[in-house]
Protein backbone atom coordinates (compact mmCIF):
# COMPACT_ATOMS: atom_id res chain seq x y z
CA UNK A 1 0.00 0.00 0.00
CA UNK A 2 1.07 3.97 -0.92
CA UNK A 3 2.02 5.72 2.18
CA UNK A 4 1.11 9.60 2.09
CA UNK A 5 4.31 11.42 3.25
CA UNK A 6 5.48 14.64 2.13
CA UNK A 7 9.02 15.56 3.07
CA UNK A 8 9.41 19.37 3.55
CA UNK A 9 12.84 20.23 3.84
CA UNK A 10 13.57 24.01 5.90
CA UNK A 11 17.17 25.45 5.79
CA UNK A 12 17.35 28.01 8.80
CA UNK A 13 19.81 29.99 7.59
CA UNK A 14 20.75 33.37 8.99
CA UNK A 15 23.99 35.45 9.23
CA UNK A 16 22.95 37.40 12.45
CA UNK A 17 21.95 34.51 14.64
CA UNK A 18 24.69 31.76 16.00
CA UNK A 19 24.86 28.41 14.22
CA UNK A 20 24.27 26.84 17.57
CA UNK A 21 21.44 29.14 18.51
CA UNK A 22 19.50 28.28 15.28
CA UNK A 23 20.52 24.24 15.82
CA UNK A 24 18.20 24.80 18.88
CA UNK A 25 15.39 26.83 17.41
CA UNK A 26 15.41 24.00 14.46
CA UNK A 27 14.86 21.33 16.82
CA UNK A 28 12.07 23.29 18.91
CA UNK A 29 10.47 24.42 15.29
CA UNK A 30 10.32 20.76 13.96
CA UNK A 31 8.99 19.24 16.76
CA UNK A 32 5.56 22.01 17.01
CA UNK A 33 5.77 21.13 13.05
CA UNK A 34 5.41 17.39 13.57
CA UNK A 35 3.06 17.79 16.76
CA UNK A 36 0.39 15.59 14.57
CA UNK A 37 2.84 12.49 14.05
CA UNK A 38 1.55 9.85 11.50
CA UNK A 39 -1.90 11.21 11.62
CA UNK A 40 -0.81 14.16 9.18
CA UNK A 41 0.86 13.27 5.70
CA UNK A 42 3.39 15.72 6.05
CA UNK A 43 6.89 15.17 7.74
CA UNK A 44 8.99 18.35 8.44
CA UNK A 45 12.45 18.58 8.82
CA UNK A 46 14.48 21.45 9.74
CA UNK A 47 18.28 22.05 9.77
CA UNK A 48 20.28 25.23 10.94
CA UNK A 49 22.35 24.18 7.80
CA UNK A 50 22.00 22.84 4.49
CA UNK A 51 21.16 19.74 4.39
CA UNK A 52 20.69 17.53 1.22
CA UNK A 53 19.22 14.21 2.69
CA UNK A 54 16.04 15.30 1.70
CA UNK A 55 15.73 17.58 -1.66
CA UNK A 56 15.12 21.51 -0.58
CA UNK A 57 11.78 22.62 0.21
CA UNK A 58 11.48 25.96 1.89
CA UNK A 59 14.69 28.44 3.18
CA UNK A 60 13.67 30.32 5.84
CA UNK A 61 16.53 33.44 6.06
CA UNK A 62 16.14 35.01 9.63
CA UNK A 63 17.34 38.75 9.76
CA UNK A 64 17.37 40.58 12.89
CA UNK A 65 16.88 44.29 13.37
CA UNK A 66 17.62 45.91 16.19
CA UNK A 67 15.13 49.09 16.24
CA UNK A 68 12.10 46.41 15.01
CA UNK A 69 9.41 44.56 16.95
CA UNK A 70 7.30 42.19 16.09
CA UNK A 71 8.08 39.54 13.00
CA UNK A 72 7.59 40.27 9.23
CA UNK A 73 8.14 38.32 6.52
CA UNK A 74 8.63 38.38 2.59
CA UNK A 75 8.53 35.71 -0.11
CA UNK A 76 10.58 35.30 -3.13
CA UNK A 77 8.54 34.98 -6.40
CA UNK A 78 10.93 33.14 -7.65
CA UNK A 79 12.66 30.88 -5.13
CA UNK A 80 11.35 29.55 -2.17
CA UNK A 81 13.11 31.59 0.06
CA UNK A 82 11.44 33.47 3.08
CA UNK A 83 13.08 36.06 4.38
CA UNK A 84 11.84 36.91 7.83
CA UNK A 85 12.73 40.16 10.04
CA UNK A 86 12.17 40.48 13.96
CA UNK A 87 13.82 42.66 16.29
CA UNK A 88 17.33 41.26 17.79
CA UNK A 89 17.18 37.95 19.16
CA UNK A 90 18.62 37.07 22.82
CA UNK A 91 19.98 33.87 23.97
CA UNK A 92 16.29 32.90 25.47
CA UNK A 93 14.00 33.62 22.85
CA UNK A 94 14.50 30.53 21.19
CA UNK A 95 10.98 28.74 22.22
CA UNK A 96 9.22 32.32 21.00
CA UNK A 97 11.21 32.66 18.22
CA UNK A 98 10.08 29.00 17.18
CA UNK A 99 6.86 29.33 18.03
CA UNK A 100 6.68 32.50 15.65
CA UNK A 101 8.09 30.45 12.89
CA UNK A 102 5.75 27.78 13.56
CA UNK A 103 2.95 30.30 13.09
CA UNK A 104 4.33 31.45 10.10
CA UNK A 105 4.77 27.89 8.28
CA UNK A 106 1.11 27.38 9.40
CA UNK A 107 0.23 30.51 7.21
CA UNK A 108 2.76 29.47 4.06
CA UNK A 109 0.94 26.00 4.16
CA UNK A 110 -2.84 26.65 4.79
CA UNK A 111 -3.61 26.26 1.58
CA UNK A 112 -2.12 23.43 0.53
CA UNK A 113 -3.27 21.40 3.81
CA UNK A 114 -6.57 22.19 2.62
CA UNK A 115 -6.34 20.79 -0.59
CA UNK A 116 -4.63 18.06 0.27
CA UNK A 117 -7.45 17.64 2.77
CA UNK A 118 -9.50 17.67 0.22
CA UNK A 119 -7.89 15.29 -2.15
CA UNK A 120 -7.59 12.59 0.75
CA UNK A 121 -11.46 13.35 1.93
CA UNK A 122 -12.76 10.67 -0.03
CA UNK A 123 -10.24 8.47 -0.55
CA UNK A 124 -9.21 4.97 1.83
CA UNK A 125 -6.72 7.06 2.65
CA UNK A 126 -8.35 9.15 4.71
CA UNK A 127 -8.56 7.17 7.83
CA UNK A 128 -4.84 7.15 8.20
CA UNK A 129 -4.70 10.68 8.73
CA UNK A 130 -6.47 13.46 11.37
CA UNK A 131 -9.94 14.48 10.30
CA UNK A 132 -9.58 17.57 8.20
CA UNK A 133 -12.69 19.15 8.89
CA UNK A 134 -10.60 21.77 9.82
CA UNK A 135 -10.77 22.78 6.47
CA UNK A 136 -14.31 22.49 5.82
CA UNK A 137 -14.75 26.00 4.95
CA UNK A 138 -12.01 26.48 2.38
CA UNK A 139 -13.47 23.42 0.56
CA UNK A 140 -16.19 24.80 -1.54
CA UNK A 141 -13.81 27.53 -2.89
CA UNK A 142 -10.87 24.71 -3.20
CA UNK A 143 -13.85 22.73 -5.07
CA UNK A 144 -14.65 25.51 -7.54
CA UNK A 145 -10.77 26.12 -8.22
CA UNK A 146 -11.08 22.37 -9.03
CA UNK A 147 -13.90 22.60 -11.35
CA UNK A 148 -12.52 25.70 -13.07
CA UNK A 149 -9.60 24.03 -13.85
CA UNK A 150 -8.33 21.59 -17.10
CA UNK A 151 -7.79 17.93 -16.03
CA UNK A 152 -4.27 17.24 -15.45
CA UNK A 153 -2.53 16.16 -18.57
CA UNK A 154 0.92 15.68 -19.67
CA UNK A 155 0.83 18.77 -22.65
CA UNK A 156 -1.31 21.64 -22.87
CA UNK A 157 -1.24 23.97 -26.01
CA UNK A 158 -1.74 27.71 -25.55
CA UNK A 159 -3.30 29.58 -28.23
CA UNK A 160 -3.38 33.81 -27.69
CA UNK A 161 -5.63 34.81 -30.28
CA UNK A 162 -6.46 38.69 -31.00
CA UNK A 163 -9.89 39.15 -32.23
CA UNK A 164 -10.73 42.47 -33.34
CA UNK A 165 -14.64 43.83 -34.10
CA UNK A 166 -13.20 46.05 -36.96
CA UNK A 167 -10.29 46.21 -39.01
CA UNK A 168 -7.89 47.60 -36.59
CA UNK A 169 -5.40 46.74 -34.72
CA UNK A 170 -4.40 44.42 -37.47
CA UNK A 171 -0.88 43.67 -35.78
CA UNK A 172 0.89 43.10 -32.44
CA UNK A 173 3.95 42.39 -31.43
CA UNK A 174 3.07 39.90 -29.79
CA UNK A 175 6.47 37.28 -29.74
CA UNK A 176 7.72 39.81 -27.86
CA UNK A 177 5.37 40.13 -25.36
CA UNK A 178 5.15 36.30 -24.75
CA UNK A 179 9.43 35.77 -24.15
CA UNK A 180 8.77 38.81 -21.55
CA UNK A 181 5.67 37.56 -19.70
CA UNK A 182 4.43 34.12 -20.60
CA UNK A 183 7.63 32.27 -21.78
CA UNK A 184 9.23 32.83 -17.66
CA UNK A 185 6.13 31.57 -16.52
CA UNK A 186 5.54 28.27 -18.78
CA UNK A 187 9.53 27.68 -17.68
CA UNK A 188 8.52 27.22 -14.40
CA UNK A 189 5.46 25.34 -14.87
CA UNK A 190 7.65 23.06 -16.67
CA UNK A 191 8.20 20.51 -14.10
CA UNK A 192 4.30 20.58 -14.00
CA UNK A 193 3.44 20.06 -18.01
CA UNK A 194 4.54 20.44 -21.15
CA UNK A 195 3.62 23.32 -23.35
CA UNK A 196 3.57 25.02 -27.12
CA UNK A 197 2.07 28.08 -28.10
CA UNK A 198 0.68 29.29 -31.17
CA UNK A 199 -1.04 33.31 -32.12
CA UNK A 200 -3.64 34.57 -34.39
CA UNK A 201 -5.24 37.24 -35.38
CA UNK A 202 -8.83 37.76 -36.69
CA UNK A 203 -10.53 40.99 -38.46
CA UNK A 204 -14.01 41.65 -37.99
CA UNK A 205 -14.72 39.29 -35.66
CA UNK A 206 -17.95 39.77 -34.47
CA UNK A 207 -19.55 39.06 -31.08
CA UNK A 208 -21.80 35.99 -30.59
CA UNK A 209 -25.50 36.68 -31.65
CA UNK A 210 -26.91 34.02 -29.86
CA UNK A 211 -26.46 36.69 -26.57
CA UNK A 212 -28.71 39.34 -25.99
CA UNK A 213 -25.74 42.19 -25.12
CA UNK A 214 -24.11 44.52 -25.24
CA UNK A 215 -26.50 47.34 -24.11
CA UNK A 216 -25.74 50.72 -24.99
CA UNK A 217 -26.13 52.57 -21.46
CA UNK A 218 -27.13 56.69 -22.61
CA UNK A 219 -26.19 57.77 -19.28
CA UNK A 220 -22.29 56.95 -19.34
CA UNK A 221 -22.13 56.47 -23.09
CA UNK A 222 -21.09 53.24 -22.91
CA UNK A 223 -21.89 49.32 -24.26
CA UNK A 224 -22.52 47.07 -21.19
CA UNK A 225 -22.40 43.52 -20.99
CA UNK A 226 -23.92 41.67 -18.37
CA UNK A 227 -22.76 38.57 -16.46
CA UNK A 228 -25.64 36.36 -18.23
CA UNK A 229 -23.85 37.45 -21.77
CA UNK A 230 -20.23 36.04 -20.64
CA UNK A 231 -20.79 32.87 -20.94
CA UNK A 232 -21.76 32.83 -24.90
CA UNK A 233 -19.68 35.64 -25.98
CA UNK A 234 -17.08 33.47 -27.56
CA UNK A 235 -18.59 32.97 -31.16
CA UNK A 236 -17.37 29.69 -31.67
CA UNK A 237 -19.50 29.31 -35.18
CA UNK A 238 -16.80 32.33 -36.63
CA UNK A 239 -14.11 32.60 -34.68
CA UNK A 240 -11.30 30.35 -35.41
CA UNK A 241 -10.94 28.48 -31.97
CA UNK A 242 -9.17 25.21 -32.39
CA UNK A 243 -10.90 22.77 -29.94
CA UNK A 244 -7.70 20.30 -29.56
CA UNK A 245 -4.13 20.46 -30.90
CA UNK A 246 -2.57 16.96 -30.66
CA UNK A 247 -3.01 14.74 -27.20
CA UNK A 248 -2.79 17.60 -25.12
CA UNK A 249 -5.74 20.18 -24.23
CA UNK A 250 -6.09 23.73 -25.79
CA UNK A 251 -6.20 26.61 -23.61
CA UNK A 252 -7.30 29.83 -25.41
CA UNK A 253 -6.71 32.92 -23.77
CA UNK A 254 -8.42 35.81 -26.21
CA UNK A 255 -7.64 39.63 -26.50
CA UNK A 256 -10.76 41.15 -27.84
CA UNK A 257 -10.90 44.65 -29.12
CA UNK A 258 -14.56 45.81 -29.83
CA UNK A 259 -15.48 47.60 -33.09
CA UNK A 260 -15.47 51.59 -32.90
CA UNK A 261 -18.96 51.45 -32.57
CA UNK A 262 -19.13 49.53 -29.84
CA UNK A 263 -16.85 51.44 -27.83
CA UNK A 264 -16.13 51.78 -24.57
CA UNK A 265 -17.21 48.23 -24.13
CA UNK A 266 -16.69 47.29 -20.14
CA UNK A 267 -18.26 44.21 -18.23
CA UNK A 268 -21.74 44.90 -16.23
CA UNK A 269 -19.78 45.84 -12.72
CA UNK A 270 -16.60 46.47 -13.04
CA UNK A 271 -14.02 44.43 -14.66
CA UNK A 272 -12.54 43.66 -18.17
CA UNK A 273 -11.65 40.26 -18.03
CA UNK A 274 -13.26 36.68 -17.16
CA UNK A 275 -12.27 32.86 -17.09
CA UNK A 276 -14.40 30.11 -18.94
CA UNK A 277 -13.99 27.03 -16.92
CA UNK A 278 -11.95 24.15 -18.48
CA UNK A 279 -11.68 26.09 -21.75
CA UNK A 280 -9.48 29.38 -21.36
CA UNK A 281 -9.42 33.27 -21.03
CA UNK A 282 -10.98 36.30 -22.37
CA UNK A 283 -10.05 39.96 -22.20
CA UNK A 284 -11.62 43.11 -23.36
CA UNK A 285 -9.41 46.31 -24.18
CA UNK A 286 -10.70 49.55 -25.52
CA UNK A 287 -7.52 51.27 -27.34
CA UNK A 288 -7.32 54.90 -26.40
CA UNK A 289 -7.27 55.57 -29.74
CA UNK A 290 -10.18 54.24 -32.45
CA UNK A 291 -7.61 53.82 -35.41
CA UNK A 292 -4.31 51.72 -33.40
CA UNK A 293 -3.22 49.62 -35.92
CA UNK A 294 -1.08 47.91 -34.22
CA UNK A 295 -0.37 46.84 -30.63
CA UNK A 296 3.20 46.99 -29.05
CA UNK A 297 4.85 45.01 -26.50
CA UNK A 298 4.30 48.05 -24.51
CA UNK A 299 0.93 47.92 -24.84
CA UNK A 300 0.39 44.37 -24.40
CA UNK A 301 1.94 44.67 -20.50
CA UNK A 302 -1.52 44.20 -18.62
CA UNK A 303 -3.05 42.16 -20.93
CA UNK A 304 0.18 39.80 -20.40
CA UNK A 305 -0.14 40.02 -16.76
CA UNK A 306 -3.93 38.98 -17.00
CA UNK A 307 -3.24 36.67 -19.04
CA UNK A 308 -0.95 34.77 -16.99
CA UNK A 309 -2.94 35.22 -13.94
CA UNK A 310 -5.67 33.15 -15.99
CA UNK A 311 -3.33 30.50 -17.05
CA UNK A 312 -2.41 29.60 -13.69
CA UNK A 313 -6.10 29.59 -12.38
CA UNK A 314 -6.49 27.38 -15.24
CA UNK A 315 -3.77 25.31 -14.57
CA UNK A 316 -5.25 25.20 -10.75
CA UNK A 317 -2.24 26.74 -9.30
CA UNK A 318 -2.97 27.93 -5.66
CA UNK A 319 -4.09 31.06 -4.92
CA UNK A 320 -1.54 31.75 -1.86
CA UNK A 321 1.28 31.77 -0.82
CA UNK A 322 2.38 35.11 -2.95
CA UNK A 323 5.58 32.75 -4.15
CA UNK A 324 5.37 31.24 -7.32
CA UNK A 325 7.95 28.79 -6.68
CA UNK A 326 6.28 27.53 -3.36
CA UNK A 327 2.55 27.43 -5.19
CA UNK A 328 4.34 25.30 -8.01
CA UNK A 329 5.69 23.12 -5.44
CA UNK A 330 2.40 23.24 -4.13
CA UNK A 331 0.60 22.09 -7.20
CA UNK A 332 3.20 19.31 -7.83
CA UNK A 333 2.42 17.40 -4.43
CA UNK A 334 -1.49 17.81 -4.93
CA UNK A 335 -1.04 16.87 -9.20
CA UNK A 336 0.80 13.28 -7.81
CA UNK A 337 -1.58 12.48 -5.19
CA UNK A 338 -4.27 13.24 -7.59
CA UNK A 339 -2.84 10.87 -10.55
CA UNK A 340 -2.21 8.59 -7.85
CA UNK A 341 -5.46 8.25 -6.26
CA UNK A 342 -6.66 8.09 -9.76
CA UNK A 343 -4.80 5.35 -11.05
CA UNK A 344 -5.61 3.46 -8.04
CA UNK A 345 -9.51 3.85 -8.29
CA UNK A 346 -9.13 2.79 -12.74
CA UNK A 347 -7.76 -0.15 -11.52
CA UNK A 348 -10.19 -0.92 -8.90
CA UNK A 349 -12.73 -0.99 -11.10
CA UNK A 350 -10.87 -2.78 -14.13
CA UNK A 351 -10.89 -5.23 -11.18
CA UNK A 352 -14.45 -4.99 -10.50
CA UNK A 353 -14.95 -5.18 -13.72
CA UNK A 354 -13.02 -8.21 -14.62
CA UNK A 355 -14.88 -10.17 -11.59
CA UNK A 356 -17.84 -9.05 -12.38
CA UNK A 357 -17.86 -10.48 -16.01
CA UNK A 358 -15.68 -13.07 -15.65
CA UNK A 359 -16.15 -14.58 -19.03
CA UNK A 360 -14.19 -11.35 -20.64
CA UNK A 361 -10.77 -12.25 -22.31
CA UNK A 362 -8.17 -10.09 -20.94
CA UNK A 363 -5.64 -9.09 -23.77
CA UNK A 364 -1.62 -8.78 -22.83
CA UNK A 365 -1.68 -5.10 -23.75
CA UNK A 366 -3.92 -5.02 -20.61
CA UNK A 367 -2.17 -7.24 -18.48
CA UNK A 368 1.31 -4.93 -19.46
CA UNK A 369 -0.36 -1.56 -18.61
CA UNK A 370 -1.87 -2.72 -15.54
CA UNK A 371 1.96 -4.03 -14.60
CA UNK A 372 3.30 -0.69 -15.66
CA UNK A 373 0.82 0.85 -13.69
CA UNK A 374 1.31 -0.73 -10.33
CA UNK A 375 5.18 -0.25 -11.09
CA UNK A 376 4.88 3.44 -11.61
CA UNK A 377 2.88 4.07 -8.72
CA UNK A 378 5.18 2.50 -6.51
CA UNK A 379 7.84 4.58 -7.52
CA UNK A 380 5.41 7.53 -7.57
CA UNK A 381 5.06 6.42 -3.94
CA UNK A 382 8.66 6.25 -2.83
CA UNK A 383 9.63 9.25 -4.94
CA UNK A 384 7.13 10.88 -2.25
CA UNK A 385 8.65 9.59 1.08
CA UNK A 386 12.38 10.59 -0.39
CA UNK A 387 11.35 14.13 -1.20
CA UNK A 388 11.40 13.91 -4.82
CA UNK A 389 8.06 15.43 -6.27
CA UNK A 390 9.42 16.16 -9.79
CA UNK A 391 9.76 12.44 -10.04
CA UNK A 392 7.27 11.17 -8.41
CA UNK A 393 4.91 13.75 -10.80
CA UNK A 394 5.89 12.04 -13.36
CA UNK A 395 5.61 8.49 -12.48
CA UNK A 396 2.51 9.17 -11.33
CA UNK A 397 1.57 10.50 -14.64
CA UNK A 398 2.54 7.59 -16.42
CA UNK A 399 0.46 5.30 -14.21
CA UNK A 400 -2.60 7.58 -14.77
CA UNK A 401 -1.76 7.10 -18.27
CA UNK A 402 -1.66 3.09 -18.25
CA UNK A 403 -4.80 2.72 -16.21
CA UNK A 404 -6.62 5.05 -18.25
CA UNK A 405 -5.30 3.14 -21.44
CA UNK A 406 -5.89 -0.68 -19.53
CA UNK A 407 -9.28 0.34 -18.81
CA UNK A 408 -10.48 1.77 -21.93
CA UNK A 409 -9.18 -1.00 -24.10
CA UNK A 410 -11.19 -1.26 -27.45
CA UNK A 411 -11.21 -4.88 -27.48
CA UNK A 412 -12.59 -4.98 -23.94
CA UNK A 413 -14.86 -1.86 -24.46
CA UNK A 414 -16.75 -4.02 -26.75
CA UNK A 415 -16.99 -7.00 -24.52
CA UNK A 416 -17.83 -4.49 -21.67
CA UNK A 417 -21.13 -3.85 -23.67
CA UNK A 418 -21.99 -7.27 -25.43
CA UNK A 419 -23.18 -9.35 -21.78
CA UNK A 420 -24.21 -12.72 -21.19
CA UNK A 421 -27.73 -11.31 -21.19
CA UNK A 422 -27.40 -9.71 -24.60
CA UNK A 423 -26.34 -13.12 -25.85
CA UNK A 424 -29.33 -14.93 -24.62
CA UNK A 425 -31.66 -12.18 -25.98
CA UNK A 426 -29.74 -12.51 -29.38
CA UNK A 427 -29.41 -16.10 -29.62
CA UNK A 428 -32.32 -17.45 -27.97
CA UNK A 429 -35.00 -16.28 -30.77
CA UNK A 430 -33.00 -18.01 -33.57
CA UNK A 431 -32.19 -21.28 -31.54
CA UNK A 432 -35.45 -21.43 -30.50
CA UNK A 433 -37.62 -22.58 -33.71
CA UNK A 434 -34.55 -24.95 -34.35
CA UNK A 435 -34.81 -26.28 -31.01
CA UNK A 436 -38.62 -26.98 -30.70
CA UNK A 437 -39.07 -29.39 -33.50
CA UNK A 438 -35.53 -31.01 -31.97
CA UNK A 439 -37.06 -31.36 -28.23
CA UNK A 440 -40.13 -32.82 -30.07
CA UNK A 441 -38.68 -35.59 -32.12
CA UNK A 442 -36.63 -36.77 -28.88
CA UNK A 443 -39.73 -36.65 -27.01
CA UNK A 444 -40.88 -39.27 -29.58
CA UNK A 445 -38.12 -41.26 -29.81
CA UNK A 446 -37.95 -41.31 -25.74
CA UNK A 447 -41.73 -42.74 -26.03
CA UNK A 448 -41.08 -45.33 -28.92
CA UNK A 449 -37.82 -46.82 -27.34
CA UNK A 450 -40.09 -47.03 -23.72
CA UNK A 451 -42.92 -48.40 -25.82
CA UNK A 452 -40.56 -50.94 -27.54
CA UNK A 453 -38.80 -52.37 -24.09
CA UNK A 454 -42.38 -52.84 -22.16
CA UNK A 455 -43.61 -55.18 -25.54
CA UNK A 456 -40.02 -56.74 -25.40
CA UNK A 457 -40.87 -57.83 -21.41
CA UNK A 458 -44.64 -59.02 -22.32
CA UNK A 459 -43.29 -61.22 -25.27
CA UNK A 460 -40.58 -62.64 -23.12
Amino acid sequence: ACKVRFPIAIDLQSSSIPIEQRASVAIRLETLLNVHGDASPYHYKVSPAADRSVPLTVILQLETDDGGSGLHYTLDSWSPTVTVTRGAVTPGDDDLLASQLHQLMQQIMVDEHASIALLLRDSPLHANFRDGSAFASEFESLQRRTTRAFKPAPSYHLTISLFSGGSAPSSWDIKTATEQYISPLLGALSSISNFTVDTQVQLHASISPAIAGPTFESATNTWTLLATDLSGFVNAAEWPLSPGIGSGSTINLILYIPHPRQMPLILYGGGNSWIVPQWGGVQIVNPPSNTTSHLSAADLESVMLTFADQLMSLLGVPDSPSSLALRIASLQRQRTISLVLSASSTLGALVRLTRKLQSIAIPKTVAHSVDLTISHLEQACTALSEGDYIAALSSAKVAEAEAEKAFFEPSMVGQVYFPEEHKFAVYVPLLGPMGVPLVMTLIKEVKGLVGRRKEKVKVG
